[in-house]
């Protein structure tokens, strides 16, 4: 398992405010919905990337990471841990200085790629939960 130290999560969090939802769902029983709309009233800019949307929580969507032309800085994937490796792909294209991979998410590999290119990585846990215990 990997293991990110509390330093390293604070650093990301209290550093990097805009955010792309990478599955972010339009659902608000869904846990990337609640945990969107707790960034946004914490401060963050959250941006959702969702092929199936327009508009989640007010905020235009987009098909892809490459689409978005403002900086990303912090990539919050929602995806199956197999479908992460295209995402963290992206992620290294656009020069986000960080992905997240959500509770119950993670691959080694991605993360390796997304470490080699320079970005910090968290895997399998929860932004939400990190956050409120700041």
């Amino acid at each position: 398992m990997h293991h990110n130290s509390h330093e390293e999560i604070q650093n990301i969090l209290e550093n990097y405010k805009t955010v792309a939802i990478v599955g972010l769902s339009a659902k608000p029983h869904r846990a990337s919905y609640d945990i969107a709309n707790y960034l946004i009233r914490n401060g963050y800019k959250v941006i959702p990337v969702n092929p199936n949307y327009d508009e989640i929580l007010g905020e235009k969507v987009y098909k892809s990471l490459s689409e978005i032309p403002d900086e990303v800085e912090l990539v919050n994937i929602f995806r199956r841990s197999e479908d992460v490796e295209p995402v963290v792909r992206e992620a290294i294209e656009i020069k986000a200085k960080a992905v997240w991979m959500q509770l119950g998410i993670y691959n080694d590999k991605a993360a390796e790629l997304a470490k080699k290119a320079g970005l910090k990585v968290v895997m399998d846990s929860c932004i939400k939960i990190e956050h409120s215990m700041l």
